[in-house]
């Protein structure tokens, strides 16, 4: 599964990122993918191979007309499909931009990031448009009304918003990264998290999002409507919302030196028997109370039998993917 995408200019200049996972790739592996086009190819990226290896990825690159599309993966995968992928978004924006370069991709940065405007001038293809079109002799699911966005100031809102109940919810998910040594005590910590937001606001509102303590986020992205500026000088997220459920920006916070639960783990082997036992409690910190833990680990398939038993909660086994899930 590719992680990132970014479209690189002729120089190494990164015009566009698109994280596809909450593992987010950081752009130090652009640059080093570029120096490896100027140790091998002179700076010419057309000249270089459309699989590269890095020391912790992956890379698969596609070059059209002056711009690099370069795919990352920590995983193994087919090469030609990740290959065939990038080829294919390359070809739809041509297709839509009428040709592909840096200036291009520049002034059509809303629609090549958040294609919304497109998803809204063609219609999907269905059974019955398959039928008109076989009917009436047309070949193209293009609408003849543009959308409703193209007539407002701000690309990605409609002038006219549906449904407006003056609303707006903001979730938070987080993750955590996390590795314990058998002792249990917290060797390494991170947390991926995304802010989620359902705006159901009328007109044209300006938002503003603030953090206590905003000098712990890293590796921010954010969505094409936030301002730049106020997060560059106070580290204030303003922004006007779309209409409907959007990802208003990722962060990454890095060497947390506490977690809300402790794990425990421990093994023991003895003539081909082996004994896992894994401790798993709620910290007593103050904050947010913790409704459920999930436990899930993966058992290998070597494994010829296994008795698997919690204390508290339940227990299910998938045998056919020797998997584990304990839930209380």
């Amino acid at each position: 599964m590719l992680q990132c995408i970014f479209l690189l200019s002729d120089s190494g200049e990164v015009m566009v990122e698109k994280q596809m996972t909450a593992h987010r790739v950081d752009r130090a592996i652009c640059g080093w993918f570029w120096e490896y086009v100027l140790a091998h190819a002179g700076g010419d990226a057309s000249k270089v191979l459309q699989v590269v290896v890095s020391p912790t990825h992956y890379l698969f690159q596609v070059y059209r007309n002056g711009v690099t599309f370069l795919a990352c993966t920590q995983v193994e995968m087919p090469p030609l499909m990740a290959i065939e992928f990038l080829s294919r978004v390359a070809d739809v924006l041509i297709d839509y931009l009428g040709d592909l370069n840096e200036d291009i991709i520049k002034d059509n940065f809303v629609l090549v990031y958040q294609p919304n405007i497109l998803k809204e001038m063609i219609t999907p293809p269905n059974i019955v448009s398959k039928m008109l079109n076989v009917m009436t002799g047309k070949s193209s699911n293009l609408g003849n009304k543009l959308p409703d966005a193209t007539a407002s100031y701000v690309p990605w809102r409609t002038t006219v918003v549906k449904d407006a109940s003056n609303e707006v919810y903001v979730n938070i998910v987080e993750e955590l990264d996390a590795c314990v040594n058998r002792e249990g005590a917290l060797v390494k910590c991170e947390a991926y998290g995304k802010i989620q937001v359902n705006s159901s606001l009328p007109g044209v509102p300006e938002l503003t999002l603030t953090f206590p303590n905003p000098t712990i986020i890293n590796d921010v992205m954010f969505h094409p409507c936030v301002r730049f500026r106020p997060w560059e000088s106070n580290q204030i997220v303003s922004f006007v919302p779309p209409d409907g459920q959007f990802d208003l920006m990722s962060y990454r916070v890095k060497k947390l030196k506490t977690t809300p639960i402790y794990v425990k783990p421990q093994l023991t082997s003895d003539s081909g028997n082996c004994r896992v036992n894994v401790m798993v409690g709620i910290k007593n910190d103050p904050g947010k109370p913790i409704n459920s833990i999930t436990v899930q680990f993966r058992l290998p398939p070597l494994i010829a039998s296994a008795d698997l038993t919690a204390n508290y909660g339940t227990v299910d086994i998938l045998a056919d993917q020797y998997f584990m899930k304990v839930t209380n």
